[in-house]
């Protein structure tokens, strides 16, 4: 049989009617083995995430700050889910373990990874899972690092003694027994390293929404949904600011080639968005994948004649920024001309330093400097092979009135990014949408 992973959200976790939900969609598909959980996550817009409420618990006891109103939220909110599903599951004695374990200076890592493990005992439980804990199965180097060989071995020798199983995301341990978490949003990431490491033929992430879209619902109106993604155009619109997975919660499976599936609890029987390899033959239907842009850049602009014959000249500039500890996001180029981008928050009170170096040492004919500037990017893997993309997208920029103030295009031609005003920003996106999606 094939192994399907299948990874749900807090808010598909959130309450005893999403239980039920899960629970349908996990039977539904006999191939969906192996379940990785979140902590309960809001009910509603004014109530509060379960890990929210553990790092608030920890906080208060480093200060000396009494937690257990707070802890007294989180243990009610278990037992109602407990309670509604009809389990006898007893939890009380893990509750009174956690409190006094945050009462005896547990680490914030320990604390916060409470509420994945407290929901899975309960999801396994409801489904009559056998329950795995993250923290015999997933592994970190003594520096804190995830150690990816230690944890493939154990994983796929465990798994293979537990036909069905609910694995806890976001947390592994420490060579000392200690707990270690993931970044936020890591039971994503634990999702995919269990996925890999039981060669699963899908990893299904289930969330609240029916899976990509071209564009900011925010912006653009009822925009189309993606329903087939490359891994490589996952990451350009992720880096420009688009709300997809994090490259570190796909590359375990990305690197073995396993497709990723964005699917909907509330409404299981929409198509969502399929991330595939990007070995996958290239078609030209649709030609653009998506939009995605950001916000609050500056961009310092140089020239100087005959900048190419200068050698060390773009080593010059680069170092500035190094020692002032400042990454670009872009560098366009020309013959006489570079510019570099730089995201405002790097800046930080650093310009007018930056600029006198750059006087300095590089001896521009001329150096300006735009601020208040955003980034779009427009995405397609079969952009390279479709004749008049870049016409149509300055035409559509154009004929809203828009001004480009930089166009940056990679190598690899399934990206071009241009720069505008802030103010345009939203006009800009959605005159390149419409240009594309009739």
């Amino acid at each position: 049989m094939r192994i399907k992973v299948a990874k749900f959200g807090g808010s598909s976790l959130a309450a005893a009617g999403q239980f039920h939900k899960v629970r349908s969609i996990v039977t539904g598909d006999q191939e969906r083995r192996y379940i990785i959980n979140s902590a309960p996550g809001k009910q509603h817009p004014q109530d509060h995430k379960i890990t929210d409420l553990l790092y608030e618990c920890h906080a208060n006891a480093r200060k000396g700050i009494p937690f257990a109103d707070v802890f007294e939220i989180v243990a009610r909110r278990y037992h109602k889910i407990t309670c509604e599903l009809g389990l006898s599951l007893e939890l009380r004695r893990h509750l009174e373990k956690i409190k006094e374990k945050i009462a005896s200076g547990a680490t914030a890592d320990y604390v916060a990874s409470r509420g994945e493990y407290l929901n899975g005992l309960i999801l396994a439980d409801f489904l009559g899972y056998d329950f795995v804990d993250a923290a015999e199965i997933i592994f970190f180097t003594p520096e804190g690092f995830y150690d990816p060989e230690r944890s493939g071995r154990e994983i796929a020798a465990r798994l293979a003694r537990h036909p069905r199983a609910v694995i806890p995301g976001f947390y592994g341990s420490l060579p000392d027994g200690g707990i270690k978490t993931f970044s936020r949003g890591g039971s994503d990431i634990t999702g995919a390293i269990v996925a890999r490491a039981v060669k699963a033929s899908l990893y299904e992430n289930w969330t609240d929404v029916s899976g990509f879209l071209m564009a900011d619902p925010q912006i653009v109106k009822n925009p189309k949904p993606i329903e087939r993604i490359t891994y490589r155009e996952l990451r350009e619109l992720s880096y420009m600011g688009a709300g997809v997975l994090h490259e570190e919660a796909v590359f375990p499976v990305r690197e073995a080639g396993i497709p990723v599936q964005i699917k909907n609890t509330n409404n299981p029987g929409a198509p969502g968005t399929l991330i595939v390899s990007d070995a996958e033959p290239v078609t030209r239907a649709g030609v653009v994948t998506g939009i995605a842009g950001r916000k609050d850049f500056t961009v310092i602009a140089l020239e100087k004649t005959l900048m190419n014959a200068e050698l060390g000249f773009g080593r010059r500039l680069l170092s500035i920024l190094e020692t002032h500890e400042i990454s670009l996001e872009h560098m366009p180029t020309g013959i006489d001309t570079i510019s570099v981008v730089v995201a405002d928050s790097q800046l930080d009170g650093k310009l007018k330093k930056i600029l006198e170096e750059i006087r300095e040492q590089c001896r521009p004919d001329t150096l300006e400097v735009f601020s208040k500037m955003a980034l779009i990017a427009t995405v397609g893997r079969g952009m390279p092979y479709t004749p008049g993309i870049a016409a149509r997208l300055f035409a559509a920029l154009g004929n809203a009135g828009i001004n480009v103030r930089m166009i940056d295009q990679g190598s690899s031609e399934i990206n071009i990014i241009v720069g505008v005003a802030t103010e345009d920003f939203d006009g800009a996106i959605r005159a390149i949408y419409h240009a594309f999606v009739k």
